[in-house]
């Protein structure tokens, strides 16, 4: 999409999305980590640091989250509390929009992060040592969780089919899962790093092979309220009985709503037993407890309001990956791009680039690094070519770094 036909766009919209927000001594990862070693290097003058790395975004707030802090935090104490009732009915009526209906306060279960509620199934159900299943390219922080708990990470690689659409690989994952005697399984839906939003019908065929060699599976769930116009998420328990009762799913409003700073995750179980088990290995820990600013921020992001903003976000981040995918195929000769169904990651496929340029993907990344286009390596994804880019942020910088990428990087 060109820039003019943005700049009609963004005058319909009712939030703001177009705002560069100065995030310097705010603690901001994503703006901060370079000064403190994360990344190749700081940029070159005269260019600034455009952070398209770390998954967070650079818009402001839902208002209905600012309101629900700032309304709770008016109120001078903060001791010991109950989680309230509208915390509860806020996740009911959240889950409906995904066509989830029945739940009851006994399936919810508050996690501290993602990963950490992941990390307690794995304690659970697991043993070190032990192998298990997930896709590749794969989300660095499960591998990062699989090695701190010395579990190993059996990976099934995803294929791209004719059309350029990451799929699963059944026959591999079968053929994994009965060679290596595998019981366990992480599933990202939607998919982070590539963005696909499994179908029923895929989520059905691999459900069935986790059923037949018996694996409990950890379905992270925290990007589907990041799913692109004319895709639907479909929660993994919702595919069959059987997968209703041997998932785990992982939720979360800090994707959708830039909430990761305030850990608000949770999870959805309907088995007893799983749950029992579960909610006594985050009890033993002695730190997977609500927060009361995060139990107000998830009633604001999951209300009538939060769910404005989020529709309108999702426009701006279509109109982002629309921009991004037709400039690489279009600017960038050698550099590949699935257009992603999903979240607001694009992951960029240098293979042909680098066989062509004799250039390393070192190289490439400095490179980027060195003109202020601060993208994530894709080698810790298990994608040894690939670049991860976060389009979180607003047209005008989107536009100044595909800029950056053509004149400066890939030549």
């Amino acid at each position: 999409m060109n820039t003019e036909a943005f700049a009609e766009k963004e005058t319909a919209f009712r939030y703001d999305f177009t705002s560069l927000i100065d995030r310097s001594g705010k603690d901001a990862l994503a703006t901060e980590g370079p000064a403190v070693g994360f990344g190749p290097s700081l940029p070159e003058a005269p260019y600034d640091f455009i952070p398209m790395w770390v998954a967070d975004m650079n818009f402001p707030t839902a208002p209905s989250i600012v309101r629900e802090i700032r309304e709770r935090a008016a109120h001078p104490l903060f001791g010991y509390f109950l989680a309230s009732d509208a915390y509860y009915e806020a996740i009911f009526r959240w889950q409906e929009r995904h066509g989830v209906s029945g739940l009851t306060k006994s399936n919810i279960g508050y996690q501290n992060g993602v990963l950490g509620g992941v990390a307690s199934l794995l304690k659970v159900y697991t043993q070190p040592g032990e192998k298990i299943l997930m896709h590749s390219p794969a989300y660095i922080g499960f591998s990062h969780v699989l090695a701190d708990l010395g579990r190993q990470a059996e990976l099934s690689p995803l294929k791209k089919d004719e059309n350029g659409i990451w799929r699963m690989d059944y026959d591999d994952m079968e053929r994994r899962l009965k060679e290596e005697k595998i019981h366990f399984a992480i599933l990202c839906s939607p998919h982070n790093p590539t963005g696909r939003v499994w179908t029923k019908d895929e989520l059905s065929a691999a459900m069935a092979l986790f059923e037949k060699y018996d694996c409990i599976v950890a379905s992270d769930e925290i990007w589907s309220d990041l799913v692109l116009p004319g895709h639907v998420h479909v929660p993994t328990q919702s595919v069959g009985e059987d997968a209703k009762n041997r998932t785990v799913a992982f939720y979360s409003p800090s994707k959708g709503f830039n909430l990761s700073g305030l850990w608000s995750s949770y999870h959805i179980v309907y088995n007893k037993t799983i749950r029992d088990r579960l909610e006594r290995q985050g009890a033993c820990t002695q730190y997977n407890n609500l927060n009361v600013l995060s139990m107000h921020a998830t009633v604001g992001a999951y209300s009538a309001e939060g769910a404005a903003w989020l529709s309108e976000l999702l426009k701006v981040i279509q109109t982002n990956v629309d921009y991004v995918c037709d400039f690489v195929r279009r600017e960038l000769p050698g550099v590949a791009v699935s257009r992603p169904e999903s979240t607001y990651l694009v992951f960029l496929s240098c293979d042909a680039y680098v066989r062509h340029s004799g250039r390393s993907m070192d190289e490439i990344l400095a490179a980027c690094w060195r003109v202020g286009v601060g993208l994530q390596d894709g080698r810790p994804f298990y994608e040894p070519c690939g670049l991860r880019m976060n389009l979180a942020l607003p047209f005008s910088r989107v536009r100044e770094a595909m800029k950056r990428l053509k004149e400066e990087v890939f030549l």
